[in-house]
């Protein structure tokens, strides 16, 4: 994973001063959940470093990718959905790294999925919580994400869900279907602890 050194060069040569301080947050917060949940942590480490390469890009260069990638059109003028899957495309095609789950937790960042692994749980968690965020209900999820990684993500997806659906912008699918999954997984879990 030499591949390191070249996305921080990347990162320090092209991020603003607040972008690199969020990245290196959720750098060193996914390599601390991965190690408390067991996922593996050069691999959140690498996915942390790439999930926002394309954060900051003006839309007009956005879309450009978009239809450059033939990604799904749903992504055009949306920055927020889009720069997660783009990231993923250019990481497994510029940097050669073709660890799916890396690209995963990379594309569904934003989103989450149904059927997210533990890595990309780490991502899309660390990416809620890691040390510059500042919004209502953060330390709540931080308390959280130190006791339960799957009721931690479920957390975070209902109240970005929640916002999203009062701004009166698109919620993706994916967001739903991934707390749907998330919903089961937990009932599963509380099930079987009530058995044992």
């Amino acid at each position: 994973m030499d591949y390191i050194s070249e996305i921080k060069q990347y990162i320090e040569n092209n991020f603003s001063e607040k972008r690199k301080i969020h990245t290196e947050g959720v750098r060193k917060t996914a390599i601390k959940l991965a190690e408390k949940y067991g996922a593996d942590p050069k691999k959140a480490e690498t996915a942390a470093l790439f999930h926002d390469m394309y954060r900051g890009v003006p839309v007009n260069t956005l879309n450009y990718y978009i239809k450059h990638l033939e990604l799904d059109s749903r992504y055009i003028d949306n920055a927020n959905l889009a720069h997660g899957k783009i990231a993923a495309m250019v990481m497994e095609r510029d940097f050669d790294i073709k660890d799916q789950d890396i690209i995963n937790a990379v594309a569904y960042h934003t989103t989450g999925r149904a059927g997210m692994s533990t890595l990309e749980k780490v991502v899309y968690l660390a990416d809620a919580i890691e040390p510059s965020r500042n919004y209502p209900g953060v330390d709540d999820l931080r308390k959280e994400a130190e006791k339960d990684l799957d009721k931690a993500c479920l957390m975070s997806l209902t109240s970005t869900a929640e916002f999203v659906r009062a701004s009166g912008k698109y919620l993706d699918n994916d967001t739903v279907l991934a707390m749907e999954y998330l919903e089961k997984i937990i009932e599963e879990k509380e099930k079987h602890s009530l058995e044992g």
